[in-house]
């Protein structure tokens, strides 16, 4: 254990070993982390990691980032405490105009909150109050959050769920299409099933006139990095119209440039009804946002929702810079371009490595599965696991994800160079080899 040395005002060095922290929180890796500088992540003995894994998709411009860096040192010699309780702020309001700016009609305006969390919590709330109807259907793999609503809408691992029942009324989880494992790659026939199940719920299990709101996300992130066809999401938007419904698209990972869209749902040419965002909205800094039409915010009421530090001027004035870069270094684009070169790179590794089942996800949000074999599908998650140590040991640090733990998601920044995709993919092609 290292030891801690001490100066004038408390601790100069810090101990390595985690004494006091709690064990509840899971940890990818057991290493211990300096400081980050570009697409890189170090360790305290000073060796550098090709970051494909961005704190899960929130530092998606890399560490230390120039015009984010500026952005927070500015705002802090201002203002650092949120003021939204008593007033308004510069940033805060300059966000919220960039944000909706960036959405389409009529999707105007911005409630910031700390998490993707809480905005989950608050988007669910916003619909049963707008609409009066109590309902939530949500997807079976999706994840929306840890606290007490988001855990109620999440499926993608039992363990969130497990010893928390009984958890939110009302809520009830229909069929996402998994393309690959259920319907063999055909997008078309997981699109028909899962909407006529849909609808059979309608029949059987809820009336859709109790239903307040659908719930997804466009591209599955902790469950699988799968996504949803785009005709789905379009019969999704169907029925909420028919019905009533709202439609609340899960941002939360998949938004802000990743999918080489500046956002998932824009794939299937739709528009939601209430969008929540969180992530890499400040690169790394607390804060998430419900967006939704203004009239939607103006029938939920004032006082009907709160927070204490959402909107917090700082990470405000980050987002701005984000958003600033996405623009400047044309990131949508980038995202989309380095993207399919790194799902061509995987697919040309799955062409000699008969474990890869599928390579799957637009722009940056890409799965890797790892099977048994191809033709049962039978995921294999222990492979998966020895993979992404044995990339860490390489150098490069990828994540899992699935209900299986069997997809490798390639969370790369959004402002990634080709040339580190290619050593990305010659790292991870070593560790297919010998893990």
């Amino acid at each position: 254990m290292q030891t801690t040395t001490r100066g004038p005002i408390g601790p100069t060095a810090t101990r390595t070993s985690p004494d006091h922290l709690s064990p509840v929180l899971g940890r990818y890796f057991e290493r211990t982390w300096s400081h980050g500088e570009g697409h890189r992540l170090f360790d305290v003995e000073g060796r550098g990691y090709l970051d494909f894994a961005n704190g899960i998709a929130v530092s998606s411009l890399g560490h230390h980032h120039p015009a984010v860096t500026a952005a927070v040192h500015a705002q802090v010699d201002r203002l650092i405490a949120p003021p939204s309780a008593v007033g308004y702020a510069e940033p805060i309001n300059r966000l919220a105009d960039m944000i909706a700016a960036e959405m389409p009609d009529p999707i105007d305006t911005v409630f910031f909150l700390n998490s993707g969390s809480e905005a989950i919590e608050g988007a669910l709330k916003l619909a049963r109050r707008v609409t009066g109807r109590p309902g939530i259907i949500a997807f079976r793999g999706g994840f929306h959050g840890r606290t007490f609503g988001a855990t109620s809408v999440t499926s993608s691992n039992p363990n969130y769920r497990h010893g928390y029942e009984p958890l939110l009324p009302g809520v009830y989880l229909a069929a996402f299409p998994d393309v690959y494992r259920d319907f063999a790659g055909d997008e078309d026939a997981a699109t028909d099933a899962c909407l006529a199940a849909l609808e059979a719920d309608f029949d059987d299990e809820v009336s859709p006139d109790d239903v307040a709101a659908l719930l997804i996300e466009p591209i599955q992130g902790e469950g699988g990095y799968r996504p949803a066809p785009a005709r789905f999401l379009q019969g999704l938007r169907r029925l909420a119209d028919r019905y009533g419904i709202l439609l609340i698209a899960d941002e939360v990972q998949s938004g802000f440039a990743r999918t080489g869209r500046m956002w998932g749902f824009e794939h299937a040419g739709i528009v939601p009804d209430v969008v929540t965002l969180a992530k890499a909205i400040a690169n790394g800094l607390p804060l998430s946002a419900v967006v939704s039409r203004r009239d939607l915010q103006e029938r939920w009421g004032k006082g009907a929702h709160g927070t204490t530090y959402g909107g917090n001027p700082v990470a405000c004035a980050a987002g701005i810079a984000v958003l600033e870069t996405i623009h400047e270094q044309d990131l949508v684009a980038n995202a989309a371009a380095r993207g399919a070169q790194l799902t061509a790179g995987l697919r040309s590794l799955m062409g000699t490595d008969l474990g890869i089942g599928d390579v799957r996800g637009p722009g940056l949000m890409i799965g890797t599965v790892l099977v048994t074999d191809r033709t049962s599908r039978a995921p294999d998650g222990e492979r998966t696991e020895r993979v992404i140590q044995r990339c860490a040991d390489l150098g490069l640090l990828l994540l899992s994800c699935g209900v299986d733990h069997d997809t490798v998601r390639w969370i790369a920044p959004i402002d990634v160079s080709a040339a580190e995709i290619d050593e990305a993919l010659a790292v991870f092609s070593e560790a297919l080899a010998t893990a």
